[in-house]
C-alpha cells in the first residue's frame, strides 16, 4: 500500500539563537579549561537533548549554589542570575563563569538604569522564569514590579503622574507584550520605554516564521521542551494564527504519527525549533515521518540571522 504524501514546510530561521550557541560553547570551552566535572547553576538553556548531551561530556547541573563543591568551577546559566549570585560564588571562593545571553544582560542594565534614575520599573513576564528571577534580583525590593497579563495592568498601584518605566522578558509572545505595553501607556501615558526593544530578534524572527506556517498548515510542530518559554509562545503563536494543531515535542517519537495517518486529516505539517532546541530534532523529524508518509520537504525563506556574541576571554586561551 503506498503512503499518503506530507508536505512539510520547514520554518526559517529555526533552532539555536546565538545566545544559546553562547552559553553551550561556554560549558564546552570550561569542561576542556577545567576538565571534568564542571558546575551549571540551573539549567544552562531548557533542552533536554542539550542538556543529557552536555550531562555526557561531564557538566553538574544543580538548582543552588550549596550544591558545588568547594573549589569548583561554576557557570551561570543563560537565564541569568541575581547580583546575590555571583556575590556569593564569590565570597564561597568559587571560579565562577557567566553564561548569561548578552540579550538578558541588556534587560538587566536597563533595570539597574532605571532605579538609579529614580523609576518604578514594571517588568513583563513569567512568575517563576529563571530570566524573571534574575532580572528582579538586580535592584532592591519594591523598585521591579511583576506583571503578566493585560488585566495585570488595572491592578497597579500608581498614579499616572508616577515615575515608571517598563522592560520585557526576552522570550515572550510578541504579539501578547504588544497588547500588555499598549495597556500599560494607556492607563500611564508617561511611561517610559526601553532605549531598544527588549525581546529579542531570536524570539521575534522564530514567531514571524511560524504565524506564515500557520496560514498554509494544517498542523505545526514545535520541537523543544515543556519548561522552554520561547518555544511554547510558538506553539501559543501557531494557534492563534490558524493551525488547526500545534504540539510541542521533544523527540520525534513523541508525535501521534499512526493516529495522524489514520485521521486522514494532514497533507502539509509545519516544523520549527524553539531558540533553545538544536536542529537535529527537526532532521530527525523528518526522517520519522518518512516510515508513515511520502515526504517532500520545503525550506521556508525567513528572515537571515547573522548575530554572535563574544564568549569570555579567558576561555579563549588555551
Amino acid at each position: 500500500m503506498s503512503k499518503p504524501k506530507l508536505s512539510i514546510w520547514l520554518a526559517n530561521p529555526r533552532g539555536f539563537c546565538a545566545g544559546v550557541d553562547r552559553a553551550i560553547e561556554i560549558v564546552e570551552r570550561s569542561l576542556v579549561k577545567y576538565g571534568a566535572p564542571v558546575y551549571v547553576r540551573h539549567e544552562i538553556v531548557h533542552n533536554k537533548h542539550v542538556l543529557n548531551d552536555l550531562r555526557h561530556k561531564g557538566a553538574i547541573f544543580v538548582k543552588d549554589l550549596h550544591e558545588v563543591p568547594d573549589g569548583a568551577p561554576v557557570i551561570f546559566s543563560a537565564h541569568g542570575v541575581a547580583k546575590s549570585v555571583p556575590v556569593a560564588a564569590k565570597a564561597r571562593g568559587l571560579t565562577h563563569i557567566d553564561a548569561t545571553c548578552p540579550l538578558v544582560t541588556k534587560v538587566h542594565k536597563e533595570a539597574e538604569l532605571r532605579a538609579k534614575q529614580g523609576y518604578i520599573t514594571i517588568l513583563i513576564g513569567h512568575r517563576g522564569h529563571p530570566e524573571v528571577i534574575g532580572t528582579m534580583g538586580q535592584v532592591d525590593d519594591g523598585k521591579i514590579i511583576l506583571i503578566e497579563t493585560v488585566a495585570d495592568v488595572a491592578g497597579l498601584p500608581f498614579q499616572a503622574t508616577d515615575k515608571l518605566a517598563y522592560i520585557t522578558q526576552t522570550t515572550l509572545s510578541v504579539d501578547e507584550t504588544a497588547d500588555i505595553i499598549a495597556a500599560l501607556k494607556q492607563r500611564f501615558p508617561m511611561i517610559a520605554a526601553p532605549s531598544k526593544e527588549d525581546i529579542c530578534y531570536a524570539t521575534t524572527n522564530r514567531q514571524v516564521a511560524v504565524k506564515d506556517l500557520a496560514q498554509r498548515c494544517d498542523i505545526v510542530v514545535v520541537m523543544g521542551s515543556v519548561n522552554s518559554s520561547n518555544s511554547n509562545r510558538l506553539v501559543e503563536v501557531a494557534k492563534a494564527y490558524g493551525a488547526k494543531q500545534a504540539v510541542l515535542a521533544d523527540t520525534a517519537d513523541e508525535l501521534p504519527w499512526a493516529e495522524w495517518v489514520r485521521q486522514k486529516q494532514i497533507a502539509t505539517l509545519g516544523l520549527t525549533a524553539g531558540a533553545s532546541a538544536p536542529d537535529i530534532l527537526v532532521q530527525q523529524v523528518i526522517e520519522k515521518a518518512k516510515d508513515f508518509f511520502d515526504v517532500t520537504v520545503t525550506n521556508q525563506i525567513g528572515a537571515p540571522e547573522n548575530v554572535t556574541f563574544n564568549l569570555p576571554r579567558h576561555l579563549l586561551v588555551s
